[in-house]
């Protein structure tokens, strides 16, 4: 997440402790997408490493890694089975519980770093009617393993069967290099419209009401509560994927997209902005803008980054009283458009 400087004066937030239950806010508000001209081929290169470095890189990692030892062959794959889509429903389970509780447990069960870089000032609920079981970590666990997985799983087997039986164009990288590593790249980008686009109907009141409540009862985010969504949500959510049915891929296209759609979930409802691994050894979560989206809703649909979605569509907010005050308007206009239309009927 790159930020400017308009706001030097905001709480730091590094001297907390695990007493402290203040609201933690970057320095400096969120900066908008950048700007594509002139180019500036330094700026170029900067914004290149930081789009990669060290989540995009590491989503690609993990998908050839499942792709290679943890997916069953083409050839299996060619009939419906019980036994290997078993096999990827548990490998998923598996795959999600190592790398959330790599957030989840330094993060909320041992607070090594208490209410440090943490949003917001409080844990997780207990006793909360909000949530099944009125607990909020078991209501994400609910949600995530009877609905996420499933979903997610129903949208891989789909998609390795329909590889295997040549009904998806199929590209290979020693034949088309070039397109093969361009489909790469873009897989992230294409994936930030994606959320936008599916993300504003499902805060439409009969949706949001019905289906996208479940997640953001969610107010105070923690790891487990990225995939903690209804099916309904879940079916849009993932079927980014269903890109790779129709556009020329390599069946590493299709996994990566599942990949950053499944665990990019729980980076981004971390709820801090770092994991502090030790003095100077920082790993960045860096995502107060999609923070900033459960604590307000009428805001930051989408991702940030050059896919800043919300910019083009007036619905970015970046921290700022300004951008506060902006949304605010927005929502008090819709509130009176609805009442007079209502009115009048």
């Amino acid at each position: 997440m790159e930020t400017n400087d308009i706001a030097p004066n905001r709480n730091k937030g590094r001297t907390a402790d695990k007493e402290r239950r203040t609201e933690w806010q970057p320095v400096h508000f969120l900066q908008g997408p950048p700007k594509l001209w002139p180019i500036r081929p330094l700026g170029i290169v900067k914004w290149l490493y930081h789009y990669l470095v060290p989540w995009n890189l590491f989503y690609l990692a993990v998908s050839v890694v499942v792709m290679v030892y943890l997916t069953p062959s083409m050839a299996t794959m060619k009939t419906f089975r019980w036994d290997w889509i078993a096999f990827i429903f548990a490998r998923n389970c598996t795959l999600l519980i190592v790398f959330v509780s790599c957030l989840h447990v330094p993060l909320y069960v041992k607070k090594v770093q208490g209410f440090d870089r943490k949003y917001n000032g409080r844990w997780l609920a207990r006793n909360n009617p909000n949530f099944l079981f009125k607990n909020q970590l078991l209501d994400n666990l609910f949600w995530t393993f009877t609905s996420a997985v499933p979903v997610w799983t129903a949208y891989e087997v789909l998609t390795w069967w329909m590889f295997a039986n040549g009904y998806i164009p199929y590209v290979s990288l020693s034949e088309h290099p070039v397109y093969f590593l361009a489909v790469l790249f873009v897989t992230p980008l294409f994936l930030g419209v994606h959320f936008y686009l599916i993300h504003r109907p499902i805060h439409w009141p009969f949706l949001y009401r019905w289906v996208h409540s479940v997640h953001h009862a969610n107010v105070n985010v923690g790891p487990w509560s990225g995939l903690s969504m209804h099916p309904v949500e879940l079916i849009l959510y993932f079927s980014g994927v269903l890109i790779h049915w129709i556009v020329p891929s390599h069946p590493i296209h299709a996994m990566l997209n599942l990949m950053i759609n499944s665990l990019s979930t729980a980076k981004g409802h971390a709820g801090f902005e770092k994991l502090i691994i030790k003095d100077g050894i920082e790993i960045p979560m860096e995502d107060y803008y999609h923070y900033l989206h459960h604590r307000y809703f009428e805001c930051n649909y989408s991702v940030g980054g050059i896919m800043n979605v919300d910019a083009w569509f007036g619905t970015f907010n970046d921290g700022s009283p300004e951008a506060m005050e902006k949304m605010n308007r927005r929502v008090i206009s819709r509130q009176q458009k609805a009442q007079s239309e209502g009115q009048s009927s």
